[in-house]
């Protein structure tokens, strides 16, 4: 399958008499400033999933720059809009949004689209495609209004504005109460995005018995019944490469302890159709556990979409790590438990805009990373949601006393997901969830031996492979 490109849309251009004229300030080398003359944006507004918010109101809280009103968007989302000589661009961490500044003869022209690749096809079709490069794209980092004046030489600066501040620490020590705030949060979310999909569409869990997936399909199960829908609208998912890996086993043992083995389908994928390069074009990033994981989750969904041609929605429980810090923090040589817990949405930022190390092409954290969820789903035709990962439940996760439960002992924190989510689900749902120790995605799909059979050793390979991506300007869009 081939995703068709998005039509280009131009947002309001400027009116003439807004141009600098003969007499006003100089700018540049002595030139008058020149007012950024095209603005093409190439989101498709149905790639957001807007909760208890309009697609009008978001939209106007956006283009007014109202910092309150935008934090009020609820879902996952990526927005530009433009107020007179102003571009204002928000997002969530759940879609992408990026934007490339082209220089032409009329006037600099602003391309906003959620890939590099959809940037590259529109320079092409301009004959402005000897100007692309990815490192010359931006990303608008996730919970921040940016705004940038449409004055192109020199290049105008963006200014950020964050529109997503949790207060945090300010849920008593007591597991109970955080579960079920975090949980109950986590419901109304995903009660919400019931509420936008008919009644005869079948939704599809991306499930592998962990801790998040596993809230999420037993959070499901519980909403469809209390709607006195039926429950045959739900599946569970599960990838098995090769066999019978430890996903397949534990989702089965999983269902099976809550007598719902109804929901499973496991999708079994031979270790040959797995390619980290397919995953790096579709991601378009190299990150080695990002690619392995989008590895995997390609596999899965350009499977699904063989066996169910015509299946829309999919649901999965990416955040809930990042959320609840449950990353092997001695993986990372840059981190230590005190940098985990002292610094406000770490793991779903990175260091933050300010930050020497925050990078202008990708951003940071799950803010990068969530592509390796987005994606392959949308790659493949599916309408992807990711409840953890929207502010609402993000603000309950933030508001957790980390240090106060674990002192900070990273062996406790490592813990102290399962307690939470499974205290939450048991007082939301009635449902006592089982808990099984973390494995990435991509570890529990294969077994080892597959596992080192398909993916390099060295990181430079995935850097490489991106590099040969991008090298002749633009590249074949991904198609199954």
């Amino acid at each position: 399958m081939t995703k068709t490109p998005t039509p280009a849309h131009s947002v309001d251009q400027p009116d003439k008499s807004e141009r600098p004229t003969k007499g006003q300030p100089q700018n540049f080398q002595g030139q008058p400033q020149r007012l950024i003359d095209r603005v093409v944006n190439l989101l498709d507004p149905a790639g957001n999933i807007l909760l208890g918010t309009s697609d009008e109101q978001a939209t106007a809280s956006v283009r007014r720059g109202d910092i309150e009103a935008v934090r009020q968007i609820g879902g996952q989302f990526a927005i530009c809009e433009q107020s007179g000589k102003t571009i204002r661009m928000a997002r969530s961490i759940g879609r992408p949004m990026r934007y490339f500044l082209a220089k032409r003869a009329e006037g600099p022209a602003l391309i906003i689209a959620e890939r590099i690749d959809e940037i590259a096809e529109q320079l092409q079709k301009e004959g402005l495609i000897d100007q692309f490069n990815p490192s010359y794209t931006r990303m608008v980092p996730a919970h921040h209004l940016l705004e940038l004046q449409l004055v192109g030489c020199p290049d105008p600066n963006p200014v950020l504005t964050r529109f997503f501040a949790p207060k945090r620490n300010r849920l008593p020590a007591d597991i109970d109460q955080i579960g079920a705030r975090y949980i109950g949060l986590l419901a109304d979310v995903c009660d919400q995005w019931l509420e936008t999909i008919p009644e005869s569409e079948p939704l599809g869990v991306m499930f592998s018995g962990g801790i998040d997936s596993g809230a999420v399909l037993v959070v499901l199960d519980y909403l469809i019944r209390r709607r006195g829908q039926s429950p045959s609208r739900l599946k569970a998912f599960t990838l098995a490469v090769d066999g019978n890996p430890s996903d397949s086993l534990q989702a089965r043992e999983f269902l099976r302890k809550i007598d719902r083995e109804l929901y499973l389908e496991v999708v079994d994928v031979p270790s040959e159709h797995l390619s980290w390069r397919d995953a790096i074009s579709v991601t378009e990033d190299y990150k080695p556990l990002d690619v392995q994981s989008a590895t995997m989750g390609l596999a899965l969904v350009t499977a699904l979409r063989k066996r169910y041609p015509n299946w829309k929605y999919l649901i999965d429980g990416d955040g809930g790590d990042e959320n609840l810090k449950d990353y092997p923090i001695e993986e990372n040589p840059e981190l230590t438990v005190r940098s985990v817990l002292g610094n406000r949405m770490l793991y779903q930022e990175g260091w933050g805009v300010d930050a020497v190390k925050h990078s202008l092409v990708y951003s940071g954290g799950q803010s990068r990373g969530h592509v390796r969820t987005s994606a392959p789903a949308t790659a493949l035709g599916f309408s992807g949601f990711s409840p953890f990962a929207v502010p609402n439940v993000i603000e309950a996760a933030e508001e957790i006393p980390f240090v106060e439960l674990t002192d900070w002992d990273h062996e406790k924190l490592y813990g102290l997901k399962g307690r939470i989510v499974s205290a939450g689900v048991r007082q939301i749902t009635g449902t006592q969830m089982p808990v099984y120790p973390k494995q990435r995605f991509q570890r529990g799909a294969a077994d080892a031996e597959t596992f080192e059979s398909v993916f390099p050793k060295d990181d430079q390979d995935y850097r490489d492979a991106f590099a040969k991506t991008f090298a002749n300007g633009s590249k074949v869009r991904h198609s199954v």
